[in-house]
């Protein structure tokens, strides 16, 4: 176990995480599957796209981080590890899918296969059977619901980096998304306890034949665009255009919190996914109070959440494991 000092600083930055990622979630929820934005054209709370958003309400991404935060919540009250309820994990994910708006396509598939039974065995023999089918499964949809494994685990990297992988390969068969979770689990909990936002903290915790491709992606991304990782709806690139966004941003406070978001959306695409991966570290680095700052309209989202709710079980969460 790693000794934690807890602050008020500290605890601010742990709400963060998960308001920052429902604040990007949201703003990009009206950009998905759009062109690249100009730097002129407006970034805004408005709702719509493709899927009929509310104004401010937060899409899939949100929703099965919402539904890994209520699982390590239940651990914590029965005195188990998050990875001793990955069977109620996809419990909830295989509920949810039932009436969710959208669900992205690789989940869905892994997800509808287990709906009579659904186990983590179940969900895992799926994900496999998928990646044997098509070759591949890097999807972004593991990385953009990570964040709440990195507050369930402040204290203890080795038990954060077991469940990062878990919890991905219950959809995503492929080790790169699994990787990526890694890293960014690593980054968020290195940003809530230090206040700095470096995702290579966390190279020293892959295996070592993929640590040197990651680090090039790393420093590929700080010389780029999130508007020029146009397939990140693949993990890797998806990565690269939220870090991007992150590094690339300059200053501190709400003024940076809303210029990283809006510029992870701008890279157009999986907007959403982008700018809520991104908004995580985004949060975590500024932490909540300059989040509240930046946004001028409320976020919410299923299942009958604000951005305040989450921002405070995110915390606790957090605080049970210091």
């Amino acid at each position: 176990m790693d000794r934690i000092v807890w602050s008020e600083e500290v605890a601010d930055r742990a709400a963060g995480v998960l308001l920052g990622q429902a604040f990007g979630d949201a703003l990009g929820a009206p950009y998905e599957f759009g062109p690249p934005l100009g730097g002129d054209e407006p970034v805004d709370l408005v709702g719509g796209g493709a899927f009929g958003w509310a104004p401010g309400e937060w899409t899939d991404d949100t929703q099965m981080a919402v539904a890994v935060l209520e699982t390590a919540e239940d651990a914590v009250r029965d005195g188990v590890r998050l990875v001793d309820r990955l069977d109620a994990l996809v419990g909830r994910w295989a509920t949810w899918s039932r009436s969710a708006a959208d669900v992205g396509a690789q989940t869905r598939r892994v997800l509808d296969d287990v709906l009579d039974e659904p186990t983590a065995a179940a969900a895992r023999a799926a994900a496999d059977a998928l990646h044997e089918r098509f070759g591949r499964s890097g999807g972004n949809g593991s990385l953009m619901r990570t964040a709440p494994v990195a507050l369930a685990h402040l204290d203890d990297v080795e038990a954060m980096v077991e469940a990062a992988r878990a919890v991905s390969a219950l959809t995503h068969h492929d080790p790169e998304a699994g990787d990526a979770c890694v890293l960014w689990c690593a980054a968020v909990r290195h940003a809530v306890l230090t206040g700095e936002a470096d995702v290579r903290v966390g190279l020293g915790l892959l295996p070592g034949k993929r640590r040197a491709a990651w680090a090039a992606r790393i420093a590929d991304a700080e010389q780029r665009g999130p508007a020029s990782f146009a397939a990140n709806g693949w993990v890797v690139e998806a990565f690269g255009a939220a870090w991007s966004a992150v590094v690339r941003t300059p200053g501190h406070g709400p003024g940076y919190v809303r210029s990283a978001l809006e510029c992870a959306v701008r890279g157009g695409a999986d907007a959403d996914t982008v700018a809520a991966i991104a908004g995580a570290l985004v949060g975590a680095r500024e932490g909540a109070t300059a989040v509240r700052s930046a946004l001028w309209a409320p976020v919410h989202g299923w299942p009958g959440l604000t951005g305040d709710d989450l921002a405070r079980r995110g915390a606790a969460l957090a605080a049970a494991h210091v």
